[in-house]
């Protein structure tokens, strides 16, 4: 044994160059392949045990009753749902559809959507795979991120919603109401179906940008070598990104597609995004980055003080009027209603005078 390293050892001197070649390979792919698959395995684990903080407290809303439905979800599987009619009383003015946050269910469109049925909005409100009184695939484990799985759930909703519309011979003009992971879903699917006129999405991300994110994170908290998680070239993140997503489908035997993406390629259409200031667990980057990639028209709400998914809870007026407005302008088309946000002349957004602003109304 020792002769024979002894013979390596007067090989490699001999041929230093190779050498070199050989210790440049190890340097450059074998130790950042290592680097890389302890942030995937890192970021594997938190993908598997890391849930979002959820406003879900059945005590906060009295449940809405309305006609129960039964429907497939694109790829067959059944799913439950609701139809709560509007306000008689009132004139009707559109169907909005609603999807739930992850691990809430489709009785807390109570919370969100009750202004909107007074206001003379249909809603269509469903449970996604796994949630409330739908089915389940057996293979499959419904986790924060959004898959493939939710965006057929999405298409097979949208497909009942239009069915519902078409038998009560009303216009395809669906308005969607999303919440987190709900939101995701919707407008993954909405990219593809331009019968959805409308977008409100609370709390949305895109799961790449989100994990690369939260990869960060992880990297500062767990890597040992300062130096090495600091300056990392953005490269390197793009690529560490593409591996966790490439692992993540293999282990969890699901597709996870790209929101920013999907808005990015997507037939503009009105959208109105909202998402807490205080979120520590989604910043509120994330939809600022969604917005920036936004065509017009679009709005954006921060609400002050809120965390995840808390903006209806703090600000429940301000909620109500700011949703009711935009579907009314966008959906239901009536042109004199007020639309609290305005943008500016450089397409951000921002707030129109005092009296007429919701954002300075954040104590309600």
């Amino acid at each position: 044994m020792i002769l024979s390293a002894w013979s390596i050892l007067e090989v490699l001197s001999r041929n230093w160059a190779i050498a070199a070649i050989l210790v440049t390979v190890i340097v450059l792919l074998i130790v950042p392949a290592l680097v890389i698959m302890k942030y995937v395995r890192i970021s594997l684990s938190k993908m598997r045990t890391t849930n979002p903080p959820l406003t879900r407290n059945p005590l906060d809303y009295e449940p809405l009753v309305g006609e129960a439905v039964s429907f497939p979800a694109d790829d067959g599987l059944r799913l439950s749902g609701t139809i709560i009619r509007a306000n008689p009383l009132v004139p009707r003015r559109g169907l909005v559809l609603f999807a739930h946050e992850y691990c809430s269910d489709m009785f807390s469109c109570a919370r969100y959507c009750r202004p909107l049925m007074q206001a003379g909005y249909d809603v269509f409100t469903f449970d996604f795979r796994g949630h409330g009184q739908s089915d389940n695939d057996p293979d499959y484990t419904p986790r924060q991120w959004v898959s493939d799985r939710e965006v057929n759930d999405m298409r097979g909703a949208f497909a009942q919603a239009a069915h519902w519309l078409d038998i009560h011979g009303y216009k395809r003009d669906i308005g969607l109401f999303g919440i987190s992971r709900g939101a995701c879903a919707g407008i993954l699917a909405a990219d593809e179906n331009p019968d959805i006129r409308v977008i409100v999405a609370d709390g949305v991300f895109s799961t790449d940008r989100t994990i690369e994110y939260f990869m960060k994170r992880w990297a500062y908290i767990f890597a040992k070598v300062r130096i090495v998680y600091e300056n990392h070239h953005p490269a390197f993140w793009k690529l560490l990104r593409w591996s966790m997503m490439h692992f993540a489908r293999r282990e969890f035997r699901c597709a996870f597609p790209s929101v920013h993406k999907a808005i990015r390629r997507m037939t503009p259409r009105p959208m109105l995004f909202i998402h807490g200031e205080k979120d520590s667990y989604l910043p509120v980057e994330e939809s600022r980055l969604l917005y920036a990639l936004a065509g017009q028209p679009k709005h954006m709400w921060i609400a002050p003080g809120a965390r995840h998914n808390q903006a209806v809870l703090l600000h429940p007026r301000t909620y109500m009027k700011l949703t009711v407005q935009f579907f009314d302008r966008y959906l239901a088309k009536i042109e004199d209603a007020p639309v609290t946000l305005t943008r500016g002349h450089n397409g951000a957004p921002r707030a129109p005078r005092p009296s007429a602003t919701l954002l300075e109304s954040s104590k309600s």
